[in-house]
């Protein structure tokens, strides 16, 4: 024979055992001990509170010979007959499947039937299910029902019941059991059981329950199975961590563990939502969350770190994701936005996401930080050399410095002497020393690694400061200008590997279509196909100079200019000559004027068809890594 399940084994027999329902079992004693039992009542509360319990407890000191305080003594032959389900004078009924018009005038009928015991008592669980008719038919009988009959009704689902129905009863509502007093029920039916359980599964089980006495008691007996030590359960604090450090990356890999663990994602999406939640109570009424301890406490770190706006954004927008999903043909794809948006601020230009942002620059100002420089959450991702892309989970180190994030993109280039970070600059060489003349243009090294044959030893470098004005702007000395080109010669070799990738998409893009020329006056030069595409470029100048800087060790100014070589093979910029040193850095660039010839039509011969680059071409070039894909239609 099959063992006795813990929830039935331990079922509360009198008043004193429920647990969690004082008000409940105050109210129905006081009506026994009074004698002023209703006609009806109506238990209302989540599933395993004890509403089908506190319905049968009620029928037996209904009818209980001996009672005493309202108590049922449980050794009479009526409570016996009640607790092995033989009694004529107490009846239960599955509304859930006896929902129908017929099944209720078979009940009203068998109502006015005498009974053995003083009391007859109906018991109708699941009571929402009912449809129209069968409550229209029970509602006269439980109305004015015959003076012997009295009525429990029990639902998980008040609002679906008639309110026809609920104003002709008592209505009575259970709640979740607290944590620390289900906590102690628990301990005590384990140790009355003989089950040897560890305390990580204790923890397990209480949180597996969630408040529920007969959901936790089946969750002990399924650890006490197990062998007792805690299950392997999810942990939705990846989720939380990824909100905490805006890295979607680490959410999307946490997705995808759950769904290959067999995770629903509507289901998991709502499981986030429930630990949103418990992280929203900690921060507004901690007496609220019903955890256990040490899950709180680890609740309220999360929450303290994420913030009440972020923890308000991310339920609302996850709530209305779950809106979405009913009728979505892939679920996991709207999570997989959702949670992006969620991490990835700058995805999200809402008033939460605003909210959000501010209210973390708050902090960063409170605790003493001036809020200029990015939080350690905000540094940009670990690049992939080879493909340019954010490595997937992957974050700069929380504690690393900016020198260190610097570091770590110069190792992405190519080793070569020229690479070797310059040595510390002392304070005579801080300042600029003048020269006769200006310095000309200074050519980039090959790829090759060698350095220029007036390269001064690295340890010698020194950085050199740049004038921001350009009529005033001080000349290098030799030793400065020598540094400059070393420089000049690591952003050459590491422009493709450790600068472009850094870039955001459009501005890789933009300057994607140039080419670094070298160093002039104290600055670097870029070219650049055509005075329009110039002028795109100069939106993201500033963001190309900090990340060169970050490569090179020091502050640099770039200059962008027309440069014949930058244009493709179609010929469509301009010849324009590099201009003379002697002119300032910044000037415009003017194209040169050639004087207009005559034409002979007979000369003319078609280029070579590899030589001619369609607009397609011209396109996927601007964009590196771009896949063309056909249309299907």
């Amino acid at each position: 024979m099959a063992t006795q399940s813990l929830y039935r084994r331990y079922r509360p027999r009198r008043f004193s055992e429920i647990r969690g329902q004082d008000h409940v079992v105050r109210a129905l004693r006081n009506a026994i001990i009074n004698n002023r039992e209703g006609q009806g009542y109506l238990f209302s509360g989540p599933r395993g509170t004890g509403k089908t319990t506190s319905a049968r407890v009620l029928a037996k000191v209904l009818n209980c010979t001996n009672a005493v305080d309202g108590e049922p003594c449980c050794e009479c032959a009526s409570c016996l007959a009640v607790e092995a389900g033989t009694s004529y004078d107490v009846h239960e009924l599955d509304a859930a499947s006896n929902n129908g018009v017929e099944a209720m005038r078979d009940l009203i009928e068998k109502a006015s039937l005498g009974t053995p015991g003083r009391h007859k008592v109906y018991i109708l669980d699941e009571v929402h299910m009912l449809s129209k008719g069968a409550e229209a038919a029970l509602l006269k009988t439980l109305e004015e029902p015959p003076p012997h009959v009295v009525f429990v009704l029990a639902t998980t689902d008040p609002q679906k019941v008639s309110a026809t129905i609920r104003s002709r009863v008592q209505h009575l509502e259970f709640h979740l059991l607290p944590m620390d007093e289900l906590e102690a029920h628990i301990r005590w039916v384990a140790a009355d059981a003989g089950l040897v359980v560890s305390e990580d599964a204790f923890q397990a089980v209480l949180s597996q329950g969630g408040g529920s006495a007969r959901d936790t008691l089946s969750a002990l007996e399924l650890v006490a199975a197990s062998g007792g030590e805690a299950p392997d359960t999810f942990s939705y604090d990846e989720f939380i961590e990824a909100f905490i450090n805006h890295d979607p990356g680490q959410a999307l890999a946490a997705l995808a563990y759950a769904v290959q663990q067999g995770r629903d994602p509507r289901v998991l999406a709502q499981e986030i939502v429930r630990h949103l939640r418990d992280c929203f109570l900690s921060l507004m009424a901690p007496e609220l969350v019903q955890l256990p301890d040490l899950q709180a406490a680890r609740v309220s770190d999360q929450a303290q770190r994420l913030g009440a706006a972020a923890i308000v954004r991310s339920m609302e927008r996850l709530g209305e994701m779950l809106v979405e999903m009913r009728h979505a043909p892939d679920p996991r794809l709207l999570l997989d936005v959702a949670l992006v948006q969620l991490t990835h601020e700058s995805s999200g230009s809402d008033l939460s996401s605003l909210l959000s942002r501010l209210e973390r620059l708050e902090k960063s100002v409170a605790s003493g930080g001036s809020g200029a420089q990015p939080t350690a959450g905000s540094r940009p991702a670990p690049v992939d050399p080879s493909t340019g892309r954010v490595a997937l989970g992957g974050r700069a180190p929380r504690d690393a410095s900016p020198a260190t994030a610097s570091a770590t993109r110069a190792s992405a280039a190519p080793a070569s002497p020229e690479s070797a970070s310059p040595a510390p600059a002392t304070a005579a060489s801080a300042s600029p020393a003048p020269v006769a003349a200006a310095q000309p243009w200074t050519s980039a090294p090959e790829a090759s690694g060698t350095a220029p044959a007036s390269a001064a030893p690295a340890a010698a470098v020194a950085p050199v400061a740049v004038a921001p004005v350009a009529d005033e702007r001080a000349t290098l000395s030799p030793a400065g200008a020598t540094g400059l080109a070393d420089a000049a010669a690591q952003v050459s070799q590491g422009w493709q590997q450790a600068i472009l990738p850094t870039l955001k998409p459009m501005a890789r893009a933009l300057f994607s279509a140039g080419h670094f020329l070298g160093e002039r006056d104290g600055a670097f030069a870029f070219g650049l196909p055509n005075e329009t595409h110039r002028s795109r470029c100069e939106q993201y100048r500033g963001d190309v100079e900090s990340a060169i800087a970050g490569l090179v060790g020091r502050s640099v100014k770039l200059i962008l200019v027309v440069d014949s070589s930058s244009a493709g093979d179609d010929g469509l910029a301009p010849v324009v000559p590099l201009r003379s040193s002697n002119s300032a850095a910044n000037a415009p660039v003017r194209q040169a004027e050639t004087p207009d010839e005559d034409i002979d039509l007979d000369d003319l011969v078609d280029a070579p068809p590899g030589s001619v680059k369609t607009p397609l071409d011209r396109l996927t070039d601007a964009f590196p890594g771009s896949v063309v894909v056909e249309d299907p239609r």
